[in-house]
C-alpha cells in the first residue's frame, strides 16, 4: 500500500512539474509581448514609471515561478524541501509585492506593516 502512495505522490508532483513548465513559459511569451507592446508605443523605446514598475512586477512573476519550479523539481529527486529555496521564494514575492506598491495611495499604517515585513 505504501508503495502506491509514493508513486501516487511521484505521479502528482510530476504533473504540478508540468504544469508549472507550462505556465511559466506561457508568464514568459506574454512578458516579452507586454515588453514590445511598452516599446512600441509612442514615445517609443521609453517607458514611464508606471510601464516599468509593471515589467518590472511581471519580470519578478516569473522568476518566482522559476523558483517554484526548482522547488517541486528539488522535491521530485530528493524526496525533501529545501528551505532555503521556500526562503528565496517568500523573498522573492516580498520584493515583488513592494517594488510594484502604489505608494501614494498607502497610509502610514500601511507603510509600517511593510517596514515590519522587511
Amino acid at each position: 500500500m505504501e508503495k502506491i502512495l509514493i508513486k501516487f505522490e511521484k505521479c502528482i508532483v510530476l504533473v504540478l512539474l508540468i504544469m508549472m513548465m507550462l505556465a511559466i513559459l506561457i508568464s514568459t511569451i506574454e512578458l516579452g509581448i507586454l515588453l514590445i507592446q511598452q516599446f512600441l508605443h509612442p514615445p517609443r523605446f521609453l517607458l514611464d514609471i508606471n510601464e516599468l514598475l509593471e515589467v518590472f512586477g511581471f519580470f519578478l512573476l516569473v522568476l518566482i515561478g522559476l523558483e517554484l519550479l526548482k522547488t517541486v523539481q528539488t522535491y521530485l529527486e530528493n524526496d525533501e524541501i529545501h528551505v532555503e529555496v521556500v526562503f528565496l521564494v517568500a523573498i522573492i514575492a516580498v520584493a515583488r509585492k513592494i517594488i510594484i506598491f502604489d505608494y501614494k495611495s498607502l497610509t502610514p499604517q500601511m507603510l509600517l506593516s511593510i517596514a515590519a515585513i522587511l
